[in-house]
This record gives C-alpha cells, sequence and structure tokens, in this order.
C-alpha cells in the first residue's frame, strides 16, 4: 500500500502530500488538520484515494479528516463489482467466470491496494523479528507466504460468490466492501504507526467519534442491503464475523508488528472483507 505515497499510482498522486498529517507539526496544527472534513469532499477524497477514479475532489484533506467517507467509499467499489456480477449472469456466464470477472474488476477500480498490503503483511508474517518484518514490507517483492495469501484471499472469495444468489451476491458486495473500510477508520485510531513516513503515520489519526461514526456507517450500510437484498440475520452474523475478523487481524498486528503501516491496514481490510462474505454462505 505504501506504494502510493511515491506517486506510481491512484488519480491522487499528484497531490498525495495534502492527504498527508505533518509528522512535525506542533500538536495544535496537527489537531486542526484531523478536524473532520465536510461530508462531500470526505467522501470525494475517501473514494479518490481507495480507488484509482480519475477523481479532482474540490479540496485535499488528510485522509483520517475522511474517515466518515470510508464506508461510503467502499459501499460504490463492491457495487462496481455486483453489477459486473450481475452483468455476467445475465450473460449467461458460469458462476465461477462471473465470480472472476467481479473480482477482477474490483481489482482494476482499486488498483489491489488492499491486496498489496495482504501479501506484504503475510511475508512479514514469516520473520521472527520485528525489524526483519518492517523490513520485508518495504520490500516490492512478494514471496511464498505472500502468494499463498493472496491466493486463499481470492479463492475464499470467489467461491463465496459463485455460492450466492446474484441479488444476495450484490448485497453481500456492498456490506463486505462498506463495513471492511469503514472499519479501517478503528485501525487508525487504535494502532500506533510503526513508521514516520509510511501511510500508516502520515494519514493521521481520526477523532474516536469520527472513527466510530465511520465504523457505523459500514455496519448501517451492511444491514440496509441485507434487509433489502437478503435477511437481516445474515447481515448481522456478516457484522460479527467479520468484527471479530478485524479485531483478530489487529491483535496480530499489535502482537507481532507493534502497531500498523499501510499494509497492516490493507490486510485488516481483506480479512474483514473476506470474513462478511463468508459470513453470508452460511446461509445460503
Amino acid at each position: 500500500m505504501d506504494w502510493l505515497l511515491a506517486g506510481k499510482g491512484g488519480a491522487l498522486s499528484y497531490n498525495k502530500a495534502q492527504m498527508q498529517s505533518p509528522a512535525d507539526d506542533t500538536a495544535a496544527a496537527t489537531a486542526a488538520a484531523l478536524e473532520p472534513a465536510p461530508w462531500l469532499q470526505a467522501f470525494a477524497v475517501a473514494l479518490a484515494f481507495f480507488t484509482r477514479l480519475k477523481l479532482r475532489p474540490e479540496k485535499i484533506h488528510p485522509l483520517a479528516a475522511c474517515a466518515q467517507g470510508f464506508a461510503a467509499a467502499g459501499a460504490v467499489v463492491g457495487l462496481i463489482v455486483g453489477l459486473v456480477l450481475l452483468a455476467a449472469h445475465g450473460l449467461g456466464l458460469p458462476g465461477l467466470v462471473s465470480a472472476l470477472l467481479a473480482l477482477g474488476s474490483g481489482l482494476i477500480v482499486t488498483g489491489a491496494l488492499h491486496e498489496d498490503g495482504l501479501a506484504d503483511c503475510a511475508d512479514a508474517l514469516g520473520a521472527r523479528e520485528r525489524e526483519r518484518s518492517l523490513a520485508i514490507m518495504r520490500d516490492s517483492r512478494t514471496g511464498t507466504y505472500g502468494v499463498l495469501a493472496l491466493l486463499l484471499s481470492t479463492g475464499l472469495r470467489v467461491a463465496a460468490l459463485v455460492a450466492l444468489p446474484g441479488s444476495v451476491a450484490l448485497a453481500a458486495l456492498i456490506g463486505a466492501h462498506a463495513f471492511s473500510r469503514g472499519a479501517l477508520a478503528i485501525a487508525l485510531e487504535r494502532l500506533e504507526p510503526l513508521r514516520r513516513d509510511g501511510l500508516g503515520a502520515t494519514a493521521g489519526k481520526p477523532q474516536h467519534r469520527q472513527a466510530m461514526l465511520s465504523l457505523g456507517i459500514g455496519a448501517g450500510v451492511l444491514l440496509v442491503v441485507c434487509l433489502l437484498f437478503a435477511k437481516i440475520g445474515v447481515g448481522l452474523f456478516a457484522l460479527v464475523l467479520g468484527g471479530l475478523a478485524g479485531m483478530a487481524a489487529m491483535e496480530v498486528a499489535r502482537r507481532r508488528f507493534g502497531g500498523q503501516t499501510g499494509d497492516v491496514l490493507g490486510a485488516i481490510q481483506q480479512c474483514i472483507e473476506i470474513a462478511a462474505l463468508v459470513a453470508f454462505t452460511f446461509f445460503y
């Protein structure tokens, strides 16, 4: 995930520095930078950061100041993936092909942002020393653990989409993407950054109320789409399973790494998304 800060991609790479809170400024200046951004501006910045859509927000805010827009940006990604899945079903394509095409569209839209973090974290977990783990996360190469983690992530999500009926799969995708990204605000608030120059540090910390609001919006989106296209009980179970996966991932990051980086945040998102999607398969 940290490659975004190097200006290699993303719609906002031209002005990424404005989305970061200055690490060396006074406490007052930093606190001012992390005041919640206006809703529409927060959504625009979050969508531009989490996707490769060519957006030019009216004003760039630090990423953590836009936490209330995380879930909505995730819902947009989930909607795109879900519509591709339904379109593939409508063309009469087999379930496996449809699921792979849908998942591929999501990778294109997001630039595999979170998958990159998952792979780096999986490789880093293979190291015994914390310093070595951080060095591995900085390495652009992907090792055996990273490849296996990507295969497992892709396989579980594809299998879940194949097992679910079309409208239920749409609800699962919108809800899982929204909830998993909304929960990232909690990770930003509660996990200390491990580096001064990575995304996890430069994004800043959202206010507690703002982080809880982000999580609540993500949970609300998941429950609403389940109420419309599935069952409310499915949504509640997905929240529980996704929440447990997120808490477990955060605890692993705290114990093994001592905090978070951009890669850790990506891995947390993947764990929550996968768990939420798998939760749906218990009912269908």
